[in-house]
């Protein structure tokens, strides 16, 4: 099952969280973001975020894919003493293809996925067709976050390097 996470991180090296963070989930990575560096969101005075989202193959049920995430966040020094405070790793569970999750401690999609945009830009950056379970797609929210809206896909440039495409 293909599934898409968020990773930030705004204390130490935080290029150094991420990539190790997301090394310790121990699943195929088919695809990484690039790193954007956001304001924090939260009541806290804190440093600024480094953001990117991974898409990856799992065989996990959504659960034991939280759980892995989780452990992986505290193997990198995250201390939850603070709500929404200043943390080394964190790591948010956004979409499992086409799965619906509302448990305690396991909510898929995210329940903020739509309305964050240091989530949305790098998660279609990545996985440019995802949609919400039974929905329409992840980049409509665009415009309501911050204006943008989709036009066309990257086929609208068939000429690539190592790529023959047509226009859609």
């Amino acid at each position: 099952m293909k599934a898409a996470i968020a990773l930030g991180s705004n204390l130490g090296n935080r290029e150094a969280h991420l990539r190790d963070g997301l090394a310790r989930l121990e699943i195929p990575v088919l695809a990484v973001s690039s790193l954007y560096e956001t304001d924090p969101v939260g009541p806290v005075a804190q440093g600024d975020f480094l953001n990117a989202v991974a898409v990856v193959e799992t065989a996990d049920a959504p659960r034991d894919l939280m759980a892995r995430l989780l452990a992986a966040e505290e193997a990198e020094g995250r201390r939850r003493t603070v709500p929404m405070g200043p943390r080394t790793l964190d790591l948010d569970l956004l979409l499992m293809d086409d799965t619906r999750v509302d448990e305690e401690g396991v909510k898929v999609p995210h329940p903020r996925l739509s309305t964050r945009a240091f989530v949305l830009v790098p998660l279609l950056e990545v996985w440019p067709e995802a949609r919400f379970p039974g929905g329409g797609p992840v980049r409509s929210c665009l415009t309501s976050v911050c204006g943008v809206r989709f036009y066309r896909s990257a086929a609208w440039y068939p000429h690539i390097a190592g790529r023959s495409t047509t226009p859609s």
